[in-house]
């Protein structure tokens, strides 16, 4: 239970709503900021202003999945208040309070930082990337239904990548019939693919085997898809590129050479909301009630 924890709510997505009910049934007392627009009825729960915020009595921060902008604003789907994640803000709370969000950038790392207060990325977790892999694999599925005009069955699709991600991807569309092959620079990762029962091949050698391709799936957040590739692969190939932004790929070249290529991070968020913020939910009430116990024990 985390009976007697504050914690601030702020900004998100559909995901963020399985967070509130979890929290709630665990008895944490919530402020909901940039929510006034939500509909569900959660009895017990403040919805508030950023400004109405008791900070110093605050014991954790979540934040969305995508933290802040690069200026500190905060999203929200459920509000139109412009939010801001400043420096000021969190030198209000306790010293014990965490701040969590999905993943960070530069700016969130720089406030976090310059005010001393511990910062969890979820997704860095290999838990919650792994259960989220599934939603991934699914959402890549619906994409290259939508985007071509073959079978998944019998189609040649290319892999970029055997992390967490990678692995759910190809292992999935081989469950579908296609014909898949995974790029790797690992030796130990080839040796999977190859036990896998995939066709491995080193990313040195990508040129080659964009040859024959109808799909590129890459996972991995470098430029990997680069023009020569591109430049390689058949006229009707189609790029989806599931790394975090900017991606991997040189979506200017493929435009250029009429080849249909797709940004798509996040998609558990977006096929998959109730499942994506169930696994977020979970995952974070751990954490949270980990925290709590270890202050308790701390005050004895």
């Amino acid at each position: 239970m985390l009976t007697g924890m504050h914690v601030a709510i702020i900004g998100g997505d559909a995901r963020q709503l399985e967070v509130i009910r979890k929290l709630m049934e665990l008895d944490a007392k919530l402020s909901l900021v940039g929510f006034d627009q939500l509909d569900h009825g959660f009895a017990g729960v403040t919805k508030m202003k950023i400004h109405e915020v008791d900070f110093h009595d605050v014991d954790a921060i979540v934040l969305p999945v995508h933290g802040t902008n690069m200026d500190g604003e905060i999203q929200t789907v459920f509000s139109n208040e412009k939010m801001t994640f400043t420096e000021e803000l969190l030198r209000q709370t306790p010293t014990h309070c965490t701040v969590y969000s999905g993943i960070t950038n530069d700016y969130l790392d720089r406030v976090v930082k310059s005010v001393g207060r511990k910062h969890v990325q979820l997704f860095e977790r290999d838990d919650v990337a792994i259960y989220n892999s599934i939603p991934t694999a699914e959402g890549t599925v619906m994409m290259v239904i939508q985007h071509t005009d073959v079978t998944i069955h019998g189609s040649r699709i290319a892999v970029l990548g055997l992390g967490r991600v990678g692995m759910t991807v190809a292992r999935t569309f081989a469950a579908l019939g296609a014909r898949v092959k995974v790029g790797a620079r690992r030796s130990e990762h080839l040796a999977r693919i190859a036990e896998m029962a995939l066709e491995p091949f080193h990313l040195n050698d990508l040129e080659q085997h964009v040859k024959d391709i109808d799909v590129c799936i890459n996972t991995i957040p470098h430029p990997v898809v680069t023009a020569s590739v591109i430049a390689k692969m058949p006229a009707h190939t189609l790029i989806i590129d599931l790394a975090s932004k900017p991606g991997g790929t040189d979506f200017r070249y493929a435009e250029k050479r009429g080849i249909q290529a797709l940004l798509a991070p996040g998609l558990p968020g977006i096929v998959a909301p109730k499942t994506a913020g169930q696994i977020v939910a979970n995952v974070l009430s751990q954490l949270l009630s980990a925290d709590l116990k270890k202050r308790k024990e701390n005050k004895k």
